[in-house]
């Protein structure tokens, strides 16, 4: 079933003696804002992190390499294709579920035809109009059908013969840590392997840092890319375990800690805003921050602007995971439902 809902969520990590996200304009050191000892890490970070867990798991990526090799969008399309397309039934099939596809079919059915017309309509310049309007078509499908991180992420396609744009229903800000950080002052020396030889290079770690990303689920955008309940299950349990499954030297040392979502009812089109702002956390300026006993994190705010809303009939349900091994008395959350997003995909 596509996803009918808004939804907004904000999920928390920590990081102990780690670089969650090297600037390489910076020699990789940590991503900062240097003017107030915020720690800042990219969405585009999570969503590698998604990405990388879901190829692992079996799901199709559209957004990878080939081969372990980077190559250019319109030949990981042309590869998507010729994948997709080597089950001699998949066509009639495809054809045959989408009406609108059906009434711009231009090919044949067969998927050695499929390919030989496939490359010569994309050439003829008489029809490229219509060859741009049924590329579309097709490609939408092929997303809804077995693409999992343009469903969720979107993607600019910048493909010849493709022109339009899918805006994921997933959408992260940067995620920032909610007190200042230091960086370690150290200069151990790490060996950097290449490909004819190697280097040396200083590690660059945080101490301690509680991040917090933001992000929205758009129902509008979900009907676009084809985006399932299903899908928004297993992005849940895909940023909390790729970010787990993430064990390079650089990466240990990361541990998700929250994921708490608002899920509004089908006629509420808007959404509370940057959850993060909700959220206030405490500590002694005096003492070097090592570890979340030295904080004091409070969601009392972000629990009276839910009890708002639900007070209001805006909200169907507020779901949360929290890692066993914090207190989830000691955050004063709103009222949730538990969801289990260490449990396995598939």
């Amino acid at each position: 079933m596509i996803v009918k809902q808004n939804s907004e969520f904000i999920f928390l990590f920590e990081a102990s003696m780690t670089n969650p996200n090297g600037d390489p304009d910076q020699e990789n050191k940590p991503r900062m804002d240097y003017e107030t000892s915020t720690l800042l890490v990219s969405d585009a970070r999570r969503k590698r992190d998604c990405r990388d867990f879901l190829k692992e798991k079996g799901f199709r990526i559209f957004v990878d390499t080939l081969e372990d090799k980077k190559v250019p969008m319109d030949k990981m399309f042309e590869h998507i294709i010729d994948r997709y397309l080597n089950d001699e039934n998949i066509l009639s099939e495809l054809k045959k579920s989408i009406p609108e596809l059906q009434a711009s079919w231009l090919l044949g059915d067969q998927a050695s035809e499929f390919k030989e017309q496939y490359g010569k309509l994309k050439k003829d310049n008489k029809k490229k109009s219509e060859f741009t309007a049924f590329n579309n078509l097709l490609l939408t499908e092929i997303i809804k059908d077995s693409l999992i991180d343009i469903r969720l992420f979107g993607s600019a396609m910048a493909v010849e013969g493709v022109s339009r744009t899918y805006t994921g229903p997933v959408q992260m800000n940067w995620g920032y840590s909610l007190h200042p950080v230091e960086l370690v002052k150290s200069n151990t020396i790490t060996s950097i392997m290449n490909d004819d030889n190697s280097t040396f290079g200083k590690k660059h770690k945080v101490h301690y840092a509680l991040v917090a990303h933001y992000g929205t689920i758009n129902k509008f955008s979900a009907r676009k890319t084809g985006m399932t309940e299903d899908d928004r299950e297993i992005f849940r349990k895909a940023l909390v375990q790729g970010m787990m499954n993430k064990q390079t030297d650089s990466k240990q040392g990361q541990m998700p800690l929250l994921y708490l979502e608002i899920i509004y009812k089908e006629d509420f089109d808007g959404y509370l805003g940057d959850l993060r702002r909700f959220v206030n956390v405490d500590y002694d300026e005096q003492k070097a921050i090592r570890g979340m006993q030295d904080l004091k994190i409070d969601f009392s705010s972000l629990a009276e602007a839910v009890l708002y809303m639900k007070n209001n009939q805006y909200i169907e349900k507020v779901i949360a995971w929290i890692n066993p091994f914090v207190k989830p008395e000691a955050l004063e959350l709103p009222q949730y439902e538990i969801v289990d997003l260490w449990e396995k995909i598939g």
